[in-house]
């Protein structure tokens, strides 16, 4: 090969490869901390943009911890009243038509030994004619509106009931065994019968019976119409009206401990009628777990249904201010765009920024409505129940609707043109 003498910049050109340009890279770092910057830049605007998640997650938190709250107290009322609670039916006529009362003499006393008995006693409604009107004078007009009823019960169904007195006492076995004639009456038929204390020894009149009051019933945990009734002791009434110890239409009210109901309805029976235990009917107190599931059912739905509503307030407050916000900021968004920042990346920066709103929103409505349900327990003297599913699931809950709620205003801002914002 003869070399050859190359003049200055003759030699062989190279060629040049074209520069690659690096992608616009738009990192979740920087996501973030661009989102804290917007919105620390317009504190008052950030502040009053979350406080419709606030509310929403709040009243969330608040309403299903209230609802959990209401059903435990279900639970417990039905527990302690409903099944502690057992009547027994007279139906010895529906099974002999020539059988006698189905209540024995000492019904009261069979029913009471039996385990897991508190209070026991028979009553029944006492049958008057129409000249035999309650009144508070021997001549007078009756009560106004419709008739007293008169109860004839043993001393073991007022214990039963669990009255609260508002006056005096109520009769007890000497006032039953000796067949006194007196009387206890509800707060709502002394109020209509005019008496209102008991110091001068108030009379009512069944008729032409006096009966001396020496007891007034405020309240009663079981057989409220009590409230409305004059009640006597049954054996008076037996001899009074000539009735019998066990008439057809007689029951028994039962009072029981906390899960003895069950068994205290198959042993009652044979307990009073031995050599016919199916002349009575004991009714049971049905398991409440159906019906506490459907109330409890029934609140979770109706309040869920609320704080949803809150909810879609609060996201709808977010995506107005985030969409204002886009608009005072076009300017900025197309100076971004220009630099080389991408549609997406303009979307990442305004959801994240109604993403950070939403969930310190949710955040700070977790420890609201954690702090109203506390509260309002303690002010009901009730035990306070917030699920912990629920408060993890609140801040989740605020994140997503800030997230939701800044879709649109997101997607605006992405589709704003560079030149066009750079000349607004």
């Amino acid at each position: 090969m003869n070399p050859r003498r190359l003049l200055p910049g003759t030699g062989p050109r190279r060629r040049t490869r074209p520069r690659t340009v690096e992608p616009s890279r738009f990192a979740p770092r920087d996501a973030l901390a661009e989102s804290l910057a917007g919105v620390l830049q317009r504190p008052a605007r950030s502040a009053l943009t979350a406080l419709g998640t606030v509310l929403g997650v709040g009243t969330f938190v608040a309403v299903l911890g209230l609802t959990a709250t209401t059903s435990s107290q279900i639970d417990a009322r039905f527990n302690v009243l409903g099944a502690t609670q057992v009547e027994i039916e007279d139906i010895a006529a529906e099974q002999d038509e020539f059988a006698g009362p189905g209540f024995p003499e000492d019904a009261d006393a069979r029913v009471e030994r039996l385990n897991g008995v508190r209070h026991a006693g028979v009553y029944y409604e006492v049958r008057l004619d129409a000249a035999d009107a309650v009144r508070a004078a021997p001549v007078g007009p009756r009560a106004e509106g419709e008739a007293v009823d008169v109860v004839a019960a043993s001393p073991g169904v007022l214990n039963a009931a669990v009255p609260t007195l508002t006056q005096g006492r109520l009769y007890d076995a000497y006032h039953s065994r000796t067949r006194q004639r007196v009387a206890v009456l509800g707060a709502a038929t002394a109020a209509r019968l005019g008496i209102t204390t008991l110091e001068t020894r108030p009379a009512v009149f069944i008729g032409d019976e006096p009966f001396t009051v020496i007891g007034i019933i405020g309240d009663v945990e079981r057989k409220a119409d009590l409230l409305l009734s004059v009640v006597v002791p049954r054996t008076t009434a037996d001899e009074v009206w000539s009735g019998t110890p066990g008439r057809p239409d007689a029951r028994m009210l039962v009072a029981t401990d906390l899960g003895a109901a069950q068994q205290v309805a198959r042993l009652a029976p044979t307990a009073l009628r031995p050599d016919h235990p199916e002349y009575l009917k004991a009714v049971a107190p049905p398991d409440p777990r159906s019906l506490r599931t459907n109330v409890t059912s029934d609140l979770d739905q109706l309040f869920l249904v609320l704080a949803g509503i809150c909810l879609v307030i609060g996201a709808v407050g977010i995506a107005n201010t985030t969409l204002v916000a886009v608009l005072e900021r076009t300017g900025e968004i197309g100076l971004r765009r220009a630099l080389g920042a991408r549609g997406r990346h303009v979307t990442a920066q305004f959801l994240a920024e109604s993403g950070a709103l939403g969930a310190l929103g949710g955040l700070i409505g977790t420890s609201l409505g954690t702090l109203t349900v506390v509260t309002v327990a303690l002010v009901r003297d009730w035990t306070p129940v917030v699920h912990p599913a629920t408060v993890a699931a609140a801040p989740v809950v605020g994140l997503v609707t800030g997230v939701l709620a800044g879709l649109y205003p997101a997607w605006r801002a992405a589709r704003i043109e560079p030149a066009e914002a750079l000349r607004r």
